[in-house]
């Protein structure tokens, strides 16, 4: 898989390059800024390119505006990584309006863990999401849900939360130590205390995570 590292701190774009490639990745090129990294993924188009949110020039959101350029011309074709050094879940939210596929957010803290960072890697190249669980726990702790999500039980909260990280039913599954039969079970009762519609399942997901993540975030 081909990647590419856009961030500023250069010590930690190091390590991430280390570590993607004795992870077998194909590290395309590296940036230190949105429009170098521009650059470079027009000339590469990796199938991954992961960001910093916050970058030169005025370490704002350079690196949230490069994500949505990227998705306006490349579509889910390439899937994008957002790095963060706080826990800000607005920025997550704008981009999972558009869709989840190929969406990762993780903390900065937390990608210098070569198997979990591989495994968020893999997941949003292969179309799917990644967001941190200390995001997810953070928000989860941040207040008690109001509306619909009061109705949600515990487990189906887990559930919920789990599904918010970007987890299959199967990792669902092994991450609470049930069944993925209870997996499917628990995630339609979800849908239903939502009222989401049974048109399209990961539509649905996705929606559902919203409202959780929404939920959590009032002043979103």
């Amino acid at each position: 898989m081909r990647v590419l590292v856009v961030e500023d701190n250069v010590l930690l774009r190091a390590g991430l390059v280390q570590l993607l490639r004795v992870a077998d990745f194909d590290v395309v090129g590296e940036a230190g800024d949105a429009e170098t990294g521009l650059e470079a993924l027009r000339q590469s188009v990796p199938d991954v390119v992961i960001l910093d949110i916050r970058m030169p020039p005025t370490h704002t959101l350079e690196g949230l505006s490069l994500a949505r350029l990227i998705r306006a011309e490349y579509g889910t074709s390439i899937g994008i990584v957002l790095l963060t050094q706080y826990v800000e879940a607005r920025h997550a939210i704008d981009l999972l309006e558009s869709g989840a596929n190929g969406l990762g957010y993780l903390l900065k803290d937390r990608v210098l863990d070569p198997a979990e960072l591989a495994d968020d890697i893999h997941r949003v190249g292969a179309g799917g999401s990644a967001i941190d669980p200390v995001v997810i726990e953070h928000l989860v702790r941040r207040r008690e849900p109001d509306g619909s999500l009061a109705s949600l039980s515990p487990r189906e909260r887990e559930v919920l939360a789990s599904m918010a990280e970007g987890r299959s039913n199967r990792s669902i599954a092994d991450t609470l130590f049930i069944s993925e039969k209870t997996v499917e079970a628990t995630i339609g009762r979800v849908f239903s205390k939502l009222g989401l519609e049974p048109i399209d399942t990961e539509h649905r997901r996705v929606r559902a995570v919203l409202a959780f993540l929404r939920a959590a975030q009032p002043d979103l």
